[in-house]
């Protein structure tokens, strides 16, 4: 371990060295505790409606009777595949509280994708919000599920309005495709039958497995990062220190309001909105479609908050919206980008139109994420990504492994709390990513000035980061070499001023008639949005190294500015 932390000196006044992981035996104990202490106040606001925290503490026994019930036992595994609605935050302390898994699942899956990850997971239940539910028809049968909870949009919205959403939703905006799932079982209906059934809360210790966060770690196959209780209880520990400098400054007696534009599936948003604002007792704002620029911008005109993470591509985009300036912006303190880089020209401009500089922060799912951020009284944009959080080393290390010195490039490895267990069920994949001594190889490589902050200066991965979310070049191209007509392709991404990124493949026909549009549409069927080519390009070969391997970085360093698709 490194014996020094020089970035300590340049922490800002009041943060701590370290934090204390042990001071909650569990993610359970940590919730229960503000379930207690602030039950009155609002936990959610979804659509007009405020939820407390009393609610949720009550629905989430309730849910955890019902899982009991189910016969799931201590250790298995239940999804999640739900946006931001109020059910996610219950569900969750729900599966904890039972003693069971979390796996978090994006609801844009394709039903290939899904049933990789349910498979994966051996979930024994899912929670899922009817939108999706299609997808899960059509792989349910090769899982393990054997329970299936269905949500809807206007669950907790009260009997009159929360028909009149469902029915939008439904038959207005068509968002609901048709499905079967025999023997599925309602939300509401699952409440009723917890709130009737008894809760027996287990022992759970800090070791215990809380979430399988999947990810493409270092290579193509979606795996699932083992976090433990204490690593998303260091996580929110540390997150809570690191802002502690510019929160102070809300009024005393003002509940601090954070803005959930990340899905909650993200383990950013699932740390540093739902388990921060749950040990600070904050209100989280829940908006379950930020894309949708026009309607959050209106949600966000509603509320005075305090805190607003979120992706370089949500930053660009509400700031360049004609409705920004409708939005009373001044209470914000905190504004922290992640998942991606943060462009310096939408630092700038977001700096400009709100007074609140955006941090950058650097982390993964294999560390819960956060491993280090730029101080939250910084006013400038430094194309850093910070010091190291609070009990977090990092180093950069040579292709051997070993500590570079200050100013050279290598690969980033973190260690602290908040690093994963290891991979599901992976131990060589796990062995690969970690050091004899307790270290987490990242795969990005980097450099470390003398004031300890750090900077991205190449991915060693092919990683294809759009609008904060990983893309394996492998996967895509294991999909779209099944289409008829492809001999040969490669992944390959390029920058976009929108998404930070966008996948481009490069495409070798078997057959001349094979066009453009028949692989989008083949890639629509089976990759989620962020996944899919935006880009493609024919070539008659592909450059290849002696043994044959494609080489990628000829290819992105090859390939021009793409014009619009």
């Amino acid at each position: 371990m490194t014996t020094e932390r020089i970035w300590l000196k340049h922490y800002p006044e009041g943060i701590p060295a370290d934090i204390d992981p042990a001071r909650y035996p569990s993610l359970v104990a940590l919730m229960e505790e503000s379930f207690a202490k602030y039950a009155s106040r609002t936990a959610y606001s979804f659509m007009g409606k405020d939820i407390s925290f009393a609610e949720i503490d009550a629905q989430s026994r309730a849910l955890a009777a019902y899982f009991q019930g189910l016969g799931l036992a201590r250790g298995d595994r239940v999804a999640i595949m739900m946006p931001n609605v109020p059910q996610y935050p219950a569900v969750v302390a729900a599966v904890l509280r039972a003693g069971l898994i979390v796996v978090n699942v994006n609801p844009l899956y394709t039903a290939r994708e899904l049933e990789h990850q349910l498979k994966d997971a051996g979930a024994s239940a899912i929670v899922i919000i009817e939108n999706f539910a299609a997808t899960l028809q059509k792989c349910l049968a090769r899982t393990a599920v054997k329970h299936v909870v269905l949500a809807s949009m206007g669950d907790q919205l009260g009997l009159l309005k929360g028909a009149v959403v469902n029915f939008v939703v439904r038959s207005v905006k068509k968002l609901v495709p048709p499905y079967q799932l025999p023997g599925a079982v309602r939300y509401n209906d699952a409440l009723a039958q917890g709130r009737r059934g008894a809760f027996q809360p287990p022992a759970i210790g800090p070791d215990d497995v809380a979430v399988l966060q999947y990810t493409g770690g270092t290579t193509g196959v979606a795996k699932g990062a083992v976090l433990l209780h204490r690593n998303l209880i260091a996580n929110t520990l540390q997150a809570e220190a690191w802002y502690q400098p510019v929160l102070k400054d809300v009024p005393a007696g003002q509940q601090i309001v954070g803005i959930c534009a990340l899905p909650l599936y993200h383990i950013f948003a699932f740390t540093v909105n739902m388990m921060l604002a749950m040990r600070t007792g904050g209100k989280t704002v829940l908006i379950p479609n930020p894309r949708d620029l026009k309607a959050t911008l209106k949600e966000l005109s509603r509320h005075v908050f305090h805190q607003f993470p979120a992706v370089n591509t949500l930053f660009n985009g509400l700031v360049n919206h004609p409705d920004f300036g409708s939005v009373d912006w001044r209470h914000l303190k905190v504004a922290v980008g992640g998942g991606m880089a943060v462009q310096g020209a939408v630092a700038q401009q977001w700096l400009e139109k709100t007074g609140c500089a955006i941090c950058e922060g650097y982390g993964l799912s294999e560390t819960s994420p956060i491993a280090s951020c730029n101080p939250v009284t910084s006013k400038t944009y430094n194309g850093t990504i910070g010091l190291p959080l609070p009990s977090t080393w990092m180093q950069i290390l040579d292709d051997q492994g070993r500590p570079l010195p200050v100013g050279q490039a290598g690969e980033i490895a973190i260690k602290g709390p908040q690093v994963m267990a290891g991979y599901w069920q992976r131990p060589d994949e796990t062995a690969q990513v970690m050091t004899a001594d307790g270290y987490f190889k990242t795969g990005d490589i980097g450099v470390m000035d003398e004031r300890g902050y750090f900077r991205i200066v190449d991915r060693k991965k092919d990683m294809i980061l759009v609008s904060g979310f990983n893309v394996y070049p492998n996967e895509v191209e294991d999909v779209m070499a099944a289409m008829p007509g492809v001999l040969e392709v490669a992944a390959v991404g390029v920058p976009d001023e929108r998404t930070g990124e966008a996948v481009k493949l490069i495409v070798v026909r078997k057959d001349p008639a094979l066009t453009a549009d028949d692989l989008r549409a083949f890639g629509k069927e089976r990759l989620t949005g962020y996944k899919r080519p935006t880009h493609i390009e024919f070539r008659d070969q592909l450059p290849k190294t002696p043994v044959g391997k494609v080489l990628r970085r000829e290819l992105r360093d090859a390939a021009p500015p793409p014009a619009s698709p």
